[in-house]
């Protein structure tokens, strides 16, 4: 697998409008990087994203504005959305709902929650666009998130320690903040586990 610096692809950023994805927020539980298989056993395995916890039904938000290239519900990932960026690719895993199709276009449906995405949708930055839910190889409710930059995988993390830092330092400042920016603000965690999701 091809891995990407994380800070090299989080140089020069802004992140001043950007989302952190999960709503209900509770605890980091994995780790972005390999780990022991998280169903069990004594194989070592990649994990290419953060395991993000929340309470079942928790909305999930974009993390930066794009356009939807995926929908999904048939691996894994369960009812997973992909979405492009320029050179990023954001994936969320694990979701509430399923996929269906109409007219030769497929879209991601969760009517308990109001959420239908379709293939090739523009959506902006902290748009709510799923639920945590616990489709696909889980052990527990939360949103796997995967971040690639140019093709490769980042380490998501160090993505939302520049993001918390450059907002941090905007509202310290006296830069004015619209209501959109202010929806979004990345709150960091003093919580992080590792229960094997």
């Amino acid at each position: 697998m091809q891995q990407k610096s994380s800070l090299q692809a989080t140089n020069n950023n802004s992140w001043l409008a950007a989302s952190f994805p999960v709503e209900n927020f509770k605890a980091y539980t994995s780790a972005f990087g390999y780990r022991p298989s998280a169903t069990g056993g004594s194989k070592w395995e990649f994990h290419s994203g953060i395991d993000i916890a929340a309470p079942q039904g928790s909305y999930i938000r974009n993390w930066w504005a794009g356009r939807i290239s995926k929908v999904g519900d048939r691996n894994a990932c369960g009812t997973h959305v992909v979405i492009e960026s320029g050179p990023w690719e954001h994936t969320y895993c694990h979701m509430e709902g399923h996929v269906e199709s109409a007219s030769g276009r497929r879209y991601l449906i969760d009517r308990n929650g109001g959420i239908q995405l379709w293939e090739g949708q523009a959506v902006p930055a902290g748009f709510r666009i799923g639920r945590v839910g616990m489709t696909g190889r889980t052990t527990g409710p939360h949103l796997h998130w995967g971040l690639k930059y140019a093709k490769n995988y980042v380490d998501p993390a160090v993505v939302l320690r520049a993001m918390f830092s450059q907002q941090q330092v905007a509202r310290a400042s006296s830069q004015k903040w619209t209501p959109q920016q202010s929806q979004v603000i990345i709150e960091e965690s003093k919580y992080q586990r590792d229960s094997n999701y």
